[in-house]
């Protein structure tokens, strides 16, 4: 089973911008407390990807690359709005750290997220970091698709 440990963060300023990053979209196919069921486009490729329910900053995660077609067709079947996004990657000491500035409904947000080995370890946080979200439920991007940032 795949376990997906993971923080979040809201950010500040810009200097963590990247020149290219990628262009995300994603819908949910089902969203229950225990359980999600996501399909994302990024860029040129697909996926789909099934979480469970979220203990503290951990969840089983299966992601499954899929033909970028069916991806097409399954977000018209998605639950709620979709999520669109862009992706920066940034590394900062020897950590990689995904930001997601998001558009649509959701314009305004600006998340990064750090994947971690253990609920345990440690890291130093970029100074664009702010507040920690991990815990809160409004930040799960499938909470997204029913109550939009622009609506908070």
């Amino acid at each position: 089973m795949g376990i997906e440990i993971e923080r979040k963060y809201l950010v500040k300023g810009s200097q963590w911008k990247t020149d290219r990053p990628a262009n995300l979209v994603q819908g949910y196919l089902c969203t229950t407390e225990g359980s999600t069921v996501r399909v994302r486009i990024a860029d040129l490729k697909a996926f789909l990807t099934i979480k469970g329910k979220t203990t503290g900053i951990s969840r089983a995660e299966f992601e499954y690359e899929i033909p970028l077609s069916d991806a097409k067709e399954l977000l018209q079947l998605s639950n709620g709005s979709l999520v669109k996004k862009q992706r920066h990657s940034v590394q900062h000491q020897g950590f990689l750290w995904t930001i997601d500035e998001f558009s649509g409904e959701n314009e305004g947000l600006i998340v990064a997220e750090i994947e971690l080995d253990s609920n345990q370890q440690t890291f130093a946080k970029p100074e664009w970091i702010t507040s920690e979200v991990s815990t809160d439920p409004r930040y799960r991007n499938s909470y997204l698709t029913k109550h939009p940032f622009s609506q908070w």
